[in-house]
């Protein structure tokens, strides 16, 4: 009995010892680099440069001249980026950043586009079949768009020997519905030098 006690804890010494994988939590501000690829700062950084470049854009001081609604606040959906870089980027994770922070400045309407769009008229068709007509959404209540937001993510590499360099740019439209001009244009870039 003892033998096979012995022989337990041993075993289990040795295989706490080998070891595995060590999991750190840390803060989402933290900067973590550690391919030198796209990463969760890079979105960050994007989303609070787009976000700034917009509010403060002179797009907007025009709009409030020439738009008889000027009491109403502009209504944006935030449409489909573009990835055109060389790896994966999912543009979703600084989309949405983009989404939440004009919608939280207070200046800005944001309506559901694409898929949430698909989803909320889905519901309202159920409703239609389900729900008690007092409580039923009804059709054609939606709020049209003043304006659709549109971009693409481009990077160019570049590599000698041991050092990588890798160039990125995210391009951002806001483009009237109604006329298809483009009032804004804003433009953020990122330089990486990764060196092994």
């Amino acid at each position: 009995m003892k033998v096979l006690l012995v022989t337990a804890v041993v075993a289990l010494v040795v295989l706490t010892a080998c070891g595995g994988r060590e999991v750190t939590r840390t803060d989402t501000d933290t900067v973590t680099d550690l391919s030198g690829y796209w990463n969760d700062t890079d979105a960050r950084i994007v989303a609070d440069s787009i976000v700034d470049q917009c509010l403060n854009g002179r797009w907007f001081d025009v709009r409030e001249t020439r738009d008889s609604r000027v009491s109403a606040l502009p209504v944006i959906v935030v449409g489909g980026v573009r990835n055109q870089s060389i790896e994966h980027i999912n543009v979703d994770v600084f989309m949405s950043e983009i989404e939440r922070s004009l919608l939280n400045s207070g200046r800005f309407q944001i309506a559901a586009g694409g898929r949430e769009r698909g989803e909320v008229r889905d519901e309202r068709r159920d409703q239609s079949v389900f729900a008690s007509p007092e409580t039923a959404a009804e059709f054609g209540r939606e709020v049209g768009a003043d304006y659709v937001m549109t971009g693409t993510v481009n990077s160019i590499e570049d590599q000698e020997d041991d050092t990588r360099a890798i160039f990125y740019q995210v391009n951002i439209e806001l483009i009237d519905v109604e006329t298809a001009l483009k009032v804004w244009m804003g433009s953020t870039e990122i330089k990486k030098i990764i060196e092994w």
